[in-house]
């Protein structure tokens, strides 16, 4: 197969036919070459990207792109995730990649507030064969998170939902974590905002004080990535 289906990259937002590449801050020959060099996506995923461009338009930024995919199997593995969870579904990309990762009989339960956009991932889970995997719970993530059992504990956790209340799923997740899980939180760079302290809307101050909770917080180890839009690690004491 080619290693050269990807479309250039350049240093804005790009949507190529297999994602959307996020890493604006990026140099365009380096974006080209991480992507060449990246395991490509199966079919379901890049049907599912398509789809999600046809009908989300502008809004499909929020489904991460096929790096971040191939990051969160690889997590999921290495830790071999038995309870995972993931806030912020959108129409399932990062369910399907998590749930791949999981280890024999792992779980993962998922949290959305739009039925809309999780019937796309319901049928999506469906032919990635891992719906089997994923109980999907639809609701506000603030107040269903406690629902969440304490036994067994969540040894992995994807946060990719509205920015303003990451502290929130952050400090309830950490409850639930078992020591020595990972929580991964995306879009942690913002564009490169949160670098730039002219940069002040609500939603690059909401970020900016996220990471530096995070940084400060004793009871974690923490990594920030600069893969797509930024995606820190952070694994419990």
């Amino acid at each position: 197969m080619s290693r050269n289906r990807y479309p250039a990259y350049r240093a804005v937002p790009l949507t190529g036919e297999n994602g959307t590449m996020k890493a604006t801050y990026l140099e365009a020959a380096v974006g080209q070459y991480l992507l060449a060099h990246t395991s490509r996506p199966d079919d379901v995923l890049d049907a599912l990207a398509v789809e999600t461009r046809e009908l989300a338009g502008d809004r499909a930024g929020m489904q991460i792109s096929p790096d971040q995919g191939r990051f969160l199997t690889m997590m999921a593995q290495l830790v071999r995730a038995k309870n995972a969870v993931e806030i912020g579904t959108f129409t399932g990309y990062s369910a399907i990649c998590l749930a791949r990762g999981l280890s024999r009989r792992g779980r993962l339960t998922c949290f959305d507030i739009s039925e809309e956009w999780t019937s796309v991932a319901r049928r999506y889970w469906e032919k990635a064969r891992v719906a089997d995997r994923i109980t999907l719970k639809i609701g506000p993530a603030s107040e269903r998170l406690h629902d969440l059992p304490l036994i067994p504990a969540v040894d992995l956790a994807f946060i990719d939902a509205d920015k303003e209340n990451y502290g929130l799923y952050y400090e309830t997740l950490l409850t639930y974590l078992a020591p020595g899980g990972l929580i991964l939180v995306d879009n942690t760079l913002w564009h490169g905002k949160v670098a730039h302290p002219a940069e002040h809307d609500e939603t690059t101050v909401a970020i900016r004080e996220f990471n530096d909770m995070v940084a400060s917080d004793h009871r974690v180890t923490s990594i920030m990535l600069p893969i797509a839009d930024g995606m820190t690690m952070i694994r419990k004491h």
